[in-house]
């Protein structure tokens, strides 16, 4: 069964060690902690067995929640875990009275802009030569929240 808990800094060196595998230009093990202590950033491990499968995360600025990475191992892809992170944050940004959450996405990542679409987010602009690793260009998809929403 999996389950989505709030990452501690115990999960930081098996997220750091998931990041490798899921990203061409992977956070550091240190960038981690750091986020561990930054009091901006909301982050989500998902579990399985006790092992690490996915993560998420966002940081919360005057408002809003600016998604910083959503990853799940390859092993484990297709199976509703990344779905399980998303809803977790949209749960976490309405409890925290957010107006919205945005993320950047690869224009040629379709999976990940089927998930975002699923759960309310629309493209609103782009971000030209945005990855660092090949220089793709990204959509920025947002979500906002009506005030009445809970």
């Amino acid at each position: 069964m999996t389950e989505i808990v709030r990452m501690t800094e115990e999960d930081v060196t098996a997220v750091a060690e998931l990041e490798k595998k899921c990203f061409a230009v992977p956070w550091s093990e240190k960038s981690f902690h750091d986020e561990m202590k930054n009091k901006l950033a909301v982050y989500f491990v998902a579990k399985s067995d006790g092992r690490c499968i996915g993560y998420a995360g966002f940081w919360n600025v005057s408002g809003e929640g600016g998604i910083t990475n959503v990853a799940v191992l390859p092993e484990y892809r297709r199976q509703g875990i990344g779905s399980m992170l998303i809803a977790e944050m949209i749960k976490t940004a309405v409890k925290l009275r957010l107006d919205l959450l945005t993320l950047e996405v690869r224009k040629s990542n379709i999976a990940a802009q089927g998930l975002y679409k699923k759960y309310g987010f629309d493209i609103i602009g782009e971000r030209k030569r945005y990855y660092s690793d090949n220089g793709e260009d990204a959509w920025i998809m947002t979500k906002t929240f009506a005030e009445n929403e809970e």
